[in-house]
């Protein structure tokens, strides 16, 4: 049941984003639409700011399932991108009224799971500390987060899969090279 009155609030506020402004849109709109208490809402989320965090989680872990390793990454990558259009009216609409602080951080949290898991199957069997493999994740999470909000504040026309391309082309071999780096410096 918890699951479905989640399910039901994201239905409700995308619906909601595609005829109006997040900053107009309240709780009590929600809780309306769904015919839920504000209880209910309080349950399972803080603030609209949490349940816009909740579903940009779960529309990514949709999208990225089964595609967190070296082989599959690219897939990922475009599937961040498509999870990203198919809500265009969504993410345009929270882009324009939350914080461009919020914004990035939902984004780190989709996209540092999936390099994450790049780089620690790249460093299998590799000396290499924890915390600098996570300083290598959280170094290509801030360029293609950076690459996805200039792709977003320019209304998503660019076509995407050029742009995972250029970023896969660009990583080819780095996250190895980096990680041998890491470890030829300790």
């Amino acid at each position: 049941m918890s699951n479905m009155t989640k399910q039901a609030l994201e239905a409700s506020l995308k619906n909601m984003m595609m005829k109006k402004p997040l900053d107009k849109i309240t709780i009590h709109d929600l809780t309306d639409d769904c015919g839920i208490s504000r209880m209910a809402f309080y349950y399972h989320f803080k603030d609209i700011y949490d349940l816009i965090e909740w579903v940009c989680v779960e529309d990514a872990s949709k999208a990225l399932q089964g595609k967190k390793n070296y082989d599959t990454w690219h897939e990922g990558l475009l599937q961040i991108f498509e999870a990203v259009l198919e809500n265009k009216q969504f993410v345009l609409n929270a882009y324009r009224c939350i914080s461009r602080d919020r914004m990035e951080s939902y984004l780190y949290k989709l996209t540092y799971n999936l390099l994450k898991d790049v780089v620690d199957e790249q460093s299998q069997g590799i000396d290499i500390s924890d915390q600098d493999k996570e300083f290598i994740a959280a170094f290509y999470k801030y360029s293609f987060v950076g690459i996805m909000l200039d792709w977003i504040k320019q209304g998503m026309n660019e076509d995407y899969h050029k742009i995972a391309e250029r970023i896969t082309t660009t990583m080819r071999g780095n996250v190895s090279n980096s990680i041998r780096n890491f470890t030829q410096n300790n």
